[in-house]
């Protein structure tokens, strides 16, 4: 399990290479990515999300989680912090397994978990 919080943007490569490839034959990544919304006529710019707490401690609780409900051979989350950009990777879950089922499901409630993150507070940018 890896857990990863940075300011610098998410490099889905160096990612792959810290999961099991050897006893996991099936691997399952997830972008979110940040997207343009329009509200009142204004277009995001930009996102910029903080760390308020023990995010760690949290994103670990997560992978700790999805280990214990699914067979996986290794998690890792990665939860960026900073000013973002449209386009640019907010945060990554990827699972490797010894089956597809649990590879895609654990990833799927890996994601709605760190949409739920409750030290990660998030302030969008328009222009």
């Amino acid at each position: 399990m890896v857990i990863i919080i940075t300011q610098e943007p998410i490099d889905p490569r160096s990612v792959y290479d810290l999961l099991d490839r050897k006893n996991g034959g099936s691997i399952v990544f997830h972008f979110a990515v940040v997207k343009e919304q329009v509200s009142g006529g204004k277009s995001t710019s930009g996102i910029q999300y903080s760390s308020q707490g023990d995010t760690a401690g949290e994103l670990e609780g997560i992978a700790k989680m999805l280990k214990e409900k699914w067979e996986l051979e290794s998690v890792v989350l990665v939860r960026r912090v900073g000013a973002l950009k449209v386009g640019e990777i907010i945060s990554l879950v990827a699972v490797s397994s010894r089956n597809s089922e649990d590879a895609f499901s654990s990833c799927r409630e890996g994601i709605a978990l760190l949409k739920k993150m409750k030290t990660i507070l998030k302030a969008e940018s328009y222009q």
